[in-house]
């Protein structure tokens, strides 16, 4: 695809194609924003407030913190924590040491946890002082290169009152034990100064961040992206997204500043809340609104509605999941969504009918996109307006970005407009390549007219209006309210199960997730289990989302010649079943 054929008459007026100004070290968003805005609110978390200078002056000093621990260049630091407004404090000041940040899933078990950390080689860990994680930490770093261990604990970042509150009434969440070796958060922010200037980088050859997925085959792999593809990603989107005022009629590029409220709702461990949300608020100098549990309340989904109209939040970057929860929460009508002027989408199909309700509720205009951990993660986006916006498709792609649909056995062909192939991107946003990995980079990435193309696996075709379909995903991925599942994560812990001789696993239909997991399974002759005993053992060993719905037991599993187990014949079963 040339680039004149993306030139549709869709193209948003102003926007130009190409990027620039990413050739920076990516901590440079906090240090121009508190430079420019020092006394700006940044962090909003249960009413106590962080202003861009206080996050830049905790960012030194968790840099100086881990250089004077022989922490610096190239080594790997692990974030275990939910969306708290510690959080950029220590990504940006891992960022600093000239550190990589290695974000984790505080939803892990202890076993998924322990191969990130091990799998990366982190030497040092950030974990919330809280009864379940800091357990799982606690279990997870034996026998791996960490050595030092950071105690988070959210008393520090609430507001004074309700601290002393809480600690009265023990309502702040902590672990009533910790190890001795282990050190509080709080002594880094009690040092007397930050380090002056941060380690210099390469930021187009030094990696930031180590995000790990299943890629294209479901084996965690750890994606490096670097200091200028997530800084690439940033400024594109800036250049992309403009937003109409309530009652006028021009779109306008979001002002730096803190005219806009930010939504934290996506996790910032996963490419699409860190990019999208946390990186982007401190690039626009926004306010940004720390949701650690976004189904907290009775009924769920309620805490984070308050939000939304507590602090007047205008721009809320989110999953289908939670778009269709809001609009079916039962209490919907008594809170006032107004304020919300933009709203992004993405890791899944958005239903037309959740679209029409949320913009009459809101009068905010919902955008889709479309992109991946390995390319940090957008790719393609919506014209943020009504007029341009194409629902039914992911968009055109972002400043700097070029699509190619290639075939399906090589990846060396591109073929026609409108025909479905394989998708293939390159531009400033695609990773470095995975960690440790030689033979995946291989296989993923091909050069196509001198241009370096990573082939995303999943299938696709360019519109008669250069808008991008999606039309297949990734070889049996699953995903589950937006989180991707790879079959092979969930199978490796049932046939963990003594008594199971086979086991293959598929997403099927769900009118509230998208997908729910479900297991097929052979059990070795002479046992019995029943559907709850393997859910169970599959919840001790894996993260909500990842746990079968449902088990179907059979006497044997269809496979192939060579004996592989055919998921897509399960599937397609499923499937006819309606």
């Amino acid at each position: 695809m040339n680039d004149t054929e993306w030139n549709s008459d869709r193209w948003p007026e102003g926007v130009p194609h190409e990027v620039e100004g990413y050739e920076h070290p990516l901590y440079c968003l906090l240090e121009d924003a508190a430079r420019d805005f020092p006394d700006h609110t940044y962090t909003i978390f249960m009413g106590g407030k962080r202003s861009f200078r206080q996050v830049e002056d905790a960012a030194r000093k968790v840099a100086r913190f881990l250089k004077e621990r022989g922490i610096g260049k190239g080594d790997r630091v692990a974030i275990f924590l939910p969306n708290i407004p510690h959080y950029p404090e220590i990504f940006f000041g891992i960022l600093m040491a000239g550190a990589l940040g290695v974000t984790c899933n505080p939803m892990y078990k202890e076993s998924e946890l322990h191969f990130q950390l091990k799998d990366s080689g982190c030497k040092a860990a950030f974990v919330m002082d809280h009864p379940i994680l800091y357990p799982t930490a606690l279990n997870a770093i034996k026998d791996t290169d960490v050595k030092t261990t950071i105690i988070c604990n959210v008393k520090s970042h609430l507001p004074r009152i309700k601290g002393i509150l809480g600690t009265l009434f023990k309502k702040i969440p902590a672990c009533p034990f910790h190890e001795e070796s282990h050190i509080p958060y709080d002594t880094i922010l009690r040092l007397d100064r930050g380090i002056e200037e941060p380690e210099p980088v390469d930021p187009l050859k030094d990696p930031a961040l180590i995000l790990y997925t299943g890629g294209t085959t479901g084996v965690p792999k750890g994606a490096v992206l670097s200091h200028a593809n997530l800084l690439s990603n940033v400024r594109a989107t800036q250049l992309w997204i403009r937003l109409r005022q309530k009652g006028g009629n021009e779109y306008l590029p979001i002002k730096r500043g803190g005219d806009h409220v930010y939504l934290g709702v996506l996790p910032w461990y996963h490419s699409f809340g860190l990019t999208m949300v946390m990186l982007t608020s401190c690039a626009n100098a926004s306010k940004l609104v720390c949701i650690p549990d976004p189904k907290a309340g009775n009924p769920p989904f309620t805490e984070v509605l308050k939000s939304i109209e507590r602090y007047r939040v205008t721009i809320f970057v989110g999953v289908p999941t939670i778009f269709n929860a809001f609009v079916n929460h039962p209490h919907i009508s008594r809170f006032d969504l107004s304020s919300i002027l933009g709203c992004g989408s993405g890791a899944a199909p958005l239903p037309v009918e959740v679209i029409k309700k949320f913009e009459e509720k809101t009068g905010a205009v919902i955008f889709e996109g479309y992109g991946l951990t390995e390319t940090s993660p957008v790719l393609t986006i919506n014209p943020t307006n009504l007029e341009q916006r194409k629902i039914g498709t992911v968009g055109l792609p972002i400043p700097g970005t070029d699509i190619k649909i290639v075939d399906l056995e090589t990846g060396l062909k591109e073929l026609p407009q409108g025909q479905d192939g394989e998708i293939a991107a390159s531009g400033p946003q695609v990773m470095l390549g995975y960690w440790n990995r030689p033979e995946e980079n291989r296989a993923v990435f091909r050069e196509l007219n001198g241009k370096r193309y990573f082939l995303t696996g999943d299938i696709g075709h360019i519109d008669e209006d250069g808008f991008l379909v999606i039309t297949d995903r990734k070889k049996d991925m699953i995903i589950v309210g937006g989180f991707n599942v790879f079959p092979r994560d969930v199978e490796e812990v049932l046939y963990m199960h003594p008594d199971i001789e086979n086991a293959a696993v598929v997403g099927v239909p769900d009118e509230r997730t998208g997908e729910r997991i479900k297991a097929y399974v052979q059990l070795k002759e002479g046992r019995e289990l029943k559907e709850n005993d393997i859910i169970e053992f599959c919840k001790s060993h894996l993260v909500s989302y990842k746990c079968p719905k449902e088990v179907e037991f059979r006497d044997s599993l269809p496979t192939s010649i060579v004996g592989k187990i055919l998921r897509r014949e399960l599937k397609e079963e499923e499937l006819k079943r309606g």
